[in-house]
């Protein structure tokens, strides 16, 4: 994939875990989204698996750890939103929909794994620092859950 193709692939990727964000906090009603929702997480994943196979195939390429950072990112999105969905107590949580339980966690196990294959493949500390260092649930508790 050239470098155009991969930023605008990141940029959209990051725009629908923005809007699977969004929706989750809109709490419409899970009878007409949550489906729709869950296969949104699986798309991400698989995109997500998908840069880490071309990265791993690209390895000698010299872009790579610009990607790195990107893909690193965009993880980091990925599962932060799949931490609110385990913690949010709205209509879309695991705890309303305990069955969706093991597929959050299924999920979460992907994102970590890749996580570690970006940090081995790249410059961690140079993606270290590009991570955010506040978590959505260290920011909700900051901010009183308001």
């Amino acid at each position: 994939m050239d470098r155009v193709a991969f930023l605008d692939a990141i940029f959209i990727l990051n725009m629908r875990i923005r809007l699977t964000r969004d929706t989750m906090r809109l709490n419409p009603p899970p009878e007409l989204f949550l489906e729709k929702t869950l296969d949104d997480l699986e798309f991400i994943n698989n995109i997500l698996d998908t840069f880490i196979r071309n990265n791993e195939e690209n390895s000698g390429n010299s872009a790579n750890n610009g990607e790195n950072i990107s893909i690193s990112d965009t993880e980091w999105q990925f599962s932060q939103l799949l931490t609110e969905f385990s913690i949010n107590l709205g209509r879309f949580s695991v705890q309303a929909f305990p069955e969706i339980m093991e597929k959050i966690a299924g999920l979460r196990s992907n994102s970590n794994s890749r996580r570690r294959l970006v940090d081995e493949s790249g410059n961690p500390g140079e993606i270290a620092r590009s991570e955010k260092m506040v978590s959505f649930a260290e920011t909700i508790h900051l901010l009183g859950d308001n």
